[in-house]
Formats: structure tokens, C-alpha cells, sequence
């Protein structure tokens, strides 16, 4: 671990080993203990290379570090602040991929691309499998984070803004760019420390539910594969082949179901739309809230602070638009994660001896939150439902058995072939009203076919679209 202190914060180095120098004095004079006039050239303002006092913050390590925060202009989130706020939190346990690890990575994902060539219809979706470090697995997927994620904040932002009163909203006009800025470094410290967490966690590149790395890339995290297989009593090496097939079968799906990425997307971004703040419903609950919480809200006491936001006073209400879009999301995170299952399960079952026990773990990760379930909770509220996942599990697995591979992989041609909410409720039902394969093979030509259709490119499109008045995925 390096002794430099997160952010760069600290004084300067004294070490007289390091700065060359002799004696006790380290790198300050008798007149100056700390070093500080080399802020200045060593001989003050206006000195022989002194330097001017306009540059004296940026000179100083803590004002520079909040400089550069203060002049992020790259969007809504603070990129910058919420990549070093990770790698700093995931500093103490650090360790680098070594060579046998990334040749014994690149190795099982080939061997599992190999066993999924006689599971499904679906061609490979890899060109080359790396092993990652956790700070690697953050690096390397902050791009695909910074798509997901820059949306939701700035409608939060845009929320909070639309809610201020007209008085509010004119005095805070010349502050709106200092605002703008704090917010980016509010939601970077919070990303940051969310994904630090999650690099602690995940698996593969894809154990979030989406391709979160390159294009063409299958990866796992060797730190933490090693870390679900302590204690299972199995071979680590069936281990990693286990968590190789499943990122082998995510690559496969997302590379060859071209709108699949999209449509996940989109539905968080179409919750995100429907995000805004009641200003008078707040202020009513705010009145409410201080005259029932005991000794009221005293804006001075941060425990009385704690105790109101804790209330869910201030979280919106949930739309119908809102909820359309979390009932779609919730259906097709399910149905990927049931399509992955059951395909490694086939691949898997005749070769490996310990595929029963190791998917037995997942499904009991998954369950008490994995991190799909940890990153879309924090995003949208939504909590994925173990029953949703395993009805979906039913029906790829019975659609094989009944109709053949190749049909149950051609639901994946268009989203309105796909199962809906209602039909993962009777999966069996589902399956078994599937035409025969000639009617199946006509249905989906005439679907791909539309001209003035392309799957995936709005809000509507795929399985649950239009469906407002239904339950909740999330209660």
C-alpha cells in the first residue's frame, strides 16, 4: 500500500533521506518548521521566485486537491473525486492480478466458451478473457457507469432545483454554478464509495446484471472469485470454470441481443424522468414532522436532522410512469439472469460435479443481495425478487425441454417475444402456448422483419411496456 495519504492530502515531505537534506531540519529552515516557504520560493511574497499570492491555494496541497474538485465540469457526477474515492477505500486489501491468475482466467473462460457452443443457438461473444484487480474492475468500468448513472443525477438535481420557491430560485441564480459543482462532488463521494464497495463483491464484468467492461471482453476478478469459493468445499478451479461460464453465457447474450443493453438502460433512465419534488407536500409533512417527532426538528441538532430523513418524508412518490418502468426493468434483469442459469446449467451439469452446490451459492447470493440486487436497490429502490428470477429459470429451462434450444433462444430475436411479468407468473403456461416450430420460426420473421419497427429504442418497447397499473416488482 502506498504511504501516500488518500487525495494527496498531507504535509510536505520532511524526510531528510528523500529531500536530500541533513540534519533535523528536514526539508523546513530554523525559521520555518514546516516547510511552508518553499510555497514561496523559500523567500516569501516578492522574493527571488517567490510566488504570487494568487497562486498560494493552489500551491497548497489541500486547496489544490479542493481546487480541482470545485472546476470538475464533466457532468452532474464528479468522475474524478468518485474514482479516487474508491481506489482509496479499496487500498488496504489491494492485490494485483499475477501471471498464473490471468493465464488460469484466460483459460477457463476459452474452456466455457467451448462447453456453450452445445448449450445454445447463440454464437461467442468473446474475443479475450482478463483477469482483474478490484481497482482494475473500478478503472475499467467507469465509463459504462458514467452512461447509467449521469442521467439519474442530473434529474435529481433538476428536481431539487424546479422545487425551490421563486424567491429562493433568484437569490440562488448566481450560486447556481458553485451548486452545480458541490452536487457533482456530493454524488462523486457517494458513487465512489458505492462502487468501492462493489468492487469488493463482484465477480465478473457482468455480475450486476449489465456488460459493465469492454466489448468483447470476458472478465473475471480473481481476489474475490477466491473469496466465494472459500468454504465450499469444492476445487477452486471448478470455481472459477463455474463463474466462466456464466460470464461467458452474459457476453453471449448481450453481444448477439444487440437492444438488450439498450432496453435495460433505457428503463432506468425512464424512472428517472419521472423523478421530481412536491414542494408543498413537503413542507405539509414538515409541519406534520415537527410538531408529532418528539422535541420536534431542531435544524441545529444533526440527530434531529438524521431522525427526519430517516422518516421517508422527503422521498418522492413513486409515478405510474415510474412504476412501468421498474415492473419492466425487474422482468427483463430476471429473464436475463434465468436465460444465464439455464444455459450454464446445461453446460455444466454432465462436466462439472460440483455445478449443483455452486449454483445453489448463487441463488442464495442473489437472495440476500448480491450485487445486482445492491446496484439497482441504490439507483431505483428496486428489489429484485428471488421468485421472479426462478420462475424465469423455469421457463428457458422448460422451453428447451418441450420445444427445442434453438426456439427458446429465439425469444431473444425481438422483445415482444419475450415472456411478460404476468406470463413469469404461470411460467409453464407460457411455454406451453408457444406454436410448433414452423408457427414459432413465421411469428419471429414477421416481428424481425418490421420496417418501421427497431426493438429497443423507446420506453415502450419490450416485455411489461404499458403495463402502469400493476403491482409493484418492489413490495
Amino acid at each position: 500500500m502506498s504511504d501516500q495519504p488518500p487525495f494527496g492530502f498531507g504535509l510536505p515531505d520532511r524526510d531528510p533521506e528523500r529531500s536530500g537534506g541533513s540534519g533535523g531540519s528536514g526539508g523546513g529552515t530554523p525559521g520555518d518548521p514546516f516547510g511552508l516557504g518553499a510555497l514561496f520560493g523559500g523567500a516569501g511574497f516578492g522574493g527571488p521566485g517567490g510566488g504570487s499570492p494568487e497562486d498560494l491555494l493552489g500551491k497548497m496541497p489541500l486547496f489544490a486537491e479542493l481546487q480541482k474538485l470545485m472546476t470538475w465540469s464533466g457532468g452532474p457526477v464528479n468522475w474524478d473525486l468518485a474514482r479516487q474515492g474508491a481506489i482509496s477505500q479499496l487500498a488496504p486489501g489491494h492485490q494485483p492480478t499475477s501471471e498464473a491468475e490471468r493465464a488460469a482466467v484466460a483459460e477457463a473462460l476459452r474452456l466455457a466458451d467451448l462447453w456453450l457452443d452445445e448449450a445454445t443457438e447463440l454464437p461467442s461473444g468473446m474475443d479475450r478473457g482478463l483477469a482483474w484487480s478490484r481497482v482494475e474492475w473500478v478503472e475499467q468500468t467507469l465509463p459504462a457507469w458514467g452512461a447509467l448513472i449521469d442521467p439519474l443525477a442530473e434529474r435529481v438535481v433538476s428536481a431539487m432545483t424546479s422545487a425551490l420557491p421563486a424567491e429562493a430560485a433568484q437569490m440562488a441564480g448566481p450560486l447556481a454554478g458553485v451548486m452545480g459543482q458541490m452536487g457533482g462532488v456530493m454524488f462523486g463521494a457517494q458513487v465512489g464509495q458505492a462502487l468501492g464497495k462493489l468492487a469488493d463483491e463482484v465477480l465478473t464484468s457482468t455480475d450486476v446484471g449489465l456488460p459493465l467492461g469492454p466489448t468483447g471482453a470476458g472478465v473475471l476478478v480473481p481476489q474475490n472469485v477466491a473469496a466465494f469459493g472459500a468454504g465450499l468445499d469444492r476445487p477452486q478451479d471448478e470455481v472459477r470454470l463455474f463463474l466462466a461460464l456464466r460470464e461467458a453465457a452474459h457476453q453471449r447474450l448481450f453481444a448477439h441481443v444487440p437492444w438488450l443493453r439498450q432496453q435495460l438502460t433505457d428503463a432506468v433512465h425512464a424512472y428517472a424522468r419521472g423523478i421530481h419534488v412536491d414542494p408543498e407536500a413537503i413542507q405539509r409533512g414538515l409541519d406534520e414532522a415537527m410538531s408529532g417527532m418528539e422535541g420536534g426538528v431542531d435544524p441545529s441538532d444533526p440527530e434531529s436532522i438524521q431522525r427526519l430523513l430517516g422518516s421517508g418524508l422527503l422521498e418522492p412518490e413513486e409515478t405510474a410512469e415510474q412504476h412501468m418502468a421498474l415492473r419492466r426493468l425487474e422482468t427483463l434483469l430476471a429473464l436475463v439472469e434465468g436465460w444465464v442459469d439455464s444455459v450454464v446449467s446445461a453446460a455444466a451439469g454432465p462436466r462439472l460435479p460440483g455445478h449443483g452446490a455452486l449454483a445453489e451459492t448463487m441463488r442464495r447470493r442473489r437472495a440476500s443481495g448480491g450485487p445486482a440486487e445492491q446496484t439497482f436497490a441504490t439507483l431505483v429502490g428496486l428489489e429484485l425478487r428471488p421468485r421472479r428470477l426462478r420462475d424465469a429459470s423455469t421457463v428457458w429451462g422448460a422451453m428447451a425441454q418441450q420445444h427445442s434450444t434453438a426456439a427458446r433462444d429465439r425469444l431473444w430475436s425481438h422483445p415482444d417475444l419475450l415472456p411478460t411479468s404476468d406470463d413469469l407468473d404461470e411460467p409453464l403456461d407460457f411455454v406451453a402456448r408457444q406454436g410448433g416450430s414452423d408457427e414459432f420460426s413465421e411469428l419471429t420473421v414477421h416481428l424481425t422483419d418490421q420496417p418501421d419497427s427497431e426493438p429497443g429504442t423507446g420506453d415502450d418497447a419490450g416485455p411489461d411496456a404499458g403495463r402502469a397499473n400493476e403491482d409493484p416488482p418492489h413490495s
